[in-house]
């Protein structure tokens, strides 16, 4: 069996922990490679790599980082099949969905290539008599990135591209579950004339996690994964010093007025609640149904959902593929069991979905929900599944209520023709996130990505401008310089005489 190793120095590092953990193909149900589990001191090996690369990478000239980001872009669209094959292979989604995480990480990329014109700096010239002030960022050394195993690809790139190009060294500890992805990321950048050392990987589990956490060698964290652990990571990372972005879960709402073209919003429920199994922070998982829009939209969201094709990610013909591990399609089953013995109204269930030929498979079917009381757990909680909620609201005010009242505060919608009502909605609603007729609303590379409330620990949000403000720090740099023409040097120190 195949054992994934870890990644420091530019080359391959083989694990002794003798600690392993299984990577399946959920698709099957079948363990295909081992994963070797970091200790303390592999992680140690990876920083002090990482430190001694910074050394001269946190030196080198804009001109070479950018040249290097550009050569591992090429190489990537060059390989985007192949990794997205990997994201099929560990991840189960379908292999177009793994094309356009491919897509969506590589717009990172593009924005790091032209880091040159964002780290600028700025210039203030005669604020006093001969006194110039100037503001500059700087890298900050060593940053670590902390990822999911929802996009194993998308998510680290959404971190090291703009970490490396403003002259950090990078260490990343990906998801035990789907971690092929992103060493195959490791390899072309290394490819692309990266130097050793500036991108490492520690596969590992909360034993590295916390390592990395507590070393005091590592400036930063970035983490994207759920609200406990985001929580967790923001707290133990503060507590050691350091600076930290952590992005949690999520509970999106979709609002549809009674103006809105149903049919187009009922597609738009489909793609946005049951594309890559439900299995991301920006999923629409409830849909808000306002005046009596309700029967209707819920009827074309019912055709549209009975109608998925589900299978394996490689199958081209498959929309929508497994679920990570057989306890999380376990666990996301339960919640429509529990959701009709709490009140809900169960239209489609999915739960005894199974695909012929792959009956050991992490399958679930999609499940729809309708008059969901804001009490039951499937309401409440973070499924994180293709399991979509319908609530209703008599009006606007009672929508927008609602909405506002959840702990999360991540990404948002609103599905109407009235211009009026999506700018006043996009004003009072407390997301980070909103789209207009939009269902997933992801900003693209040059604006940052993040939410509110539990949906966002630390200040800034991930990549964008937001993203190099986090992997530099400022310095400002105050000048006076004396005129030739006075004669001579005057610093401007007291005298005794």
């Amino acid at each position: 069996m195949k054992t994934i190793s870890h990644w420091i120095g530019g080359k391959p590092v083989e694990g002794t922990s003798g600690r392993f953990s299984p990577v399946y193909n959920p698709a099957t149900g079948a363990q295909e490679k081992q994963l070797a589990l970091a200790t303390v001191d592999e992680v140690d090996a990876a920083v002090a790599t990482a430190n001694a690369a910074f050394e001269s990478w946190g030196q080198s000239s804009l001109a070479k980082r950018t040249a290097v980001l550009f050569k591992f872009r090429e190489l990537l669209d060059a390989h985007r099949d192949e990794v997205a094959a990997l994201i099929s292979a560990e991840h189960g989604k379908v292999h177009s969905d793994a094309l356009g995480e491919v897509a969506r990480g590589m717009e990172i990329v593009e924005l790091a290539c032209g880091i040159s014109t964002q780290l600028k700096g700025e210039l203030s010239t005669q604020v006093s008599t001969r006194v110039d002030v100037a503001s500059i960022r700087q890298p900050l050394g060593v940053v670590a990135g902390i990822t999911p195993f929802n996009f194993p690809a998308m998510v680290p790139m959404w971190m090291f591209p703009l970490a490396i190009a403003c002259g950090n060294t990078f260490v990343l500890k990906p998801s035990e579950k789907d971690p092929s992805a992103s060493y195959r990321l490791a390899e072309l950048l290394s490819e692309a004339g990266l130097p050793d050392g500036v991108f490492n990987i520690v596969q590992g589990d909360k034993v590295a996690v916390d390592r990395l956490l507590e070393h005091p060698d590592v400036a930063a964290v970035s983490f994207v994964g759920s609200t406990p652990i985001a929580k967790y990571i923001q707290l133990k990372a503060v507590e050691h010093d350091k600076r930290v972005q952590a992005l949690g879960g999520a509970k999106n709402h979709m609002l549809v007025l009674p103006d809105a073209d149903l049919d187009f919003a009922a597609d738009q429920a489909i793609n946005a609640a049951y594309g890559s199994a439900g299995e991301r922070c920006m999923a629409v998982s409830v849909v808000v149904a306002v005046g009596d829009t309700g029967d209707e939209l819920v009827g074309k969201i019912s055709e549209r959902a009975k109608s998925l094709r589900i299978g394996p990610g490689d199958d081209p013909a498959s929309e929508m593929g497994p679920l990570i591990t057989r306890e999380h399609r376990d666990k996301v089953a339960s919640y429509v069991a529990g959701a009709a013995e709490q009140g809900a109204e169960v239209v489609v269930d999915g739960t005894g979905h199974t695909v012929e030929g792959y009956e050991d498979g992490f399958f679930l079917g999609v499940s729809l929900l309708d008059k969901v009381p804001v009490t039951a757990d499937a309401y409440k909680d973070e499924i994180f599944g293709p399991v979509l909620c319908v609530v209703r609201a008599e009006t606007y005010e009672d929508a927008i209520k609602l909405i506002n009242g959840s702990r999360w505060g991540n990404g948002t919608a609103i599905f109407t023709r009235d211009g009026g009502a999506a700018r006043r909605f996009q004003m009072e609603v407390q997301a980070g996130m909103v789209g207009v007729n939009v269902p997933i609303p992801v900003p693209v590379g040059y604006h940052s990505f993040g939410g509110w409330k539990d949906s966002l620990f630390g200040d800034l949000h991930i990549y964008g401008n937001d993203g190099i403000a986090f992997y530099t720090q400022g310095k400002v740099i105050t000048t006076r310089w004396p005129d030739p023409a006075d004669g001579g040097i005057n610093l401007g120190f007291p005298s005794n005489s």
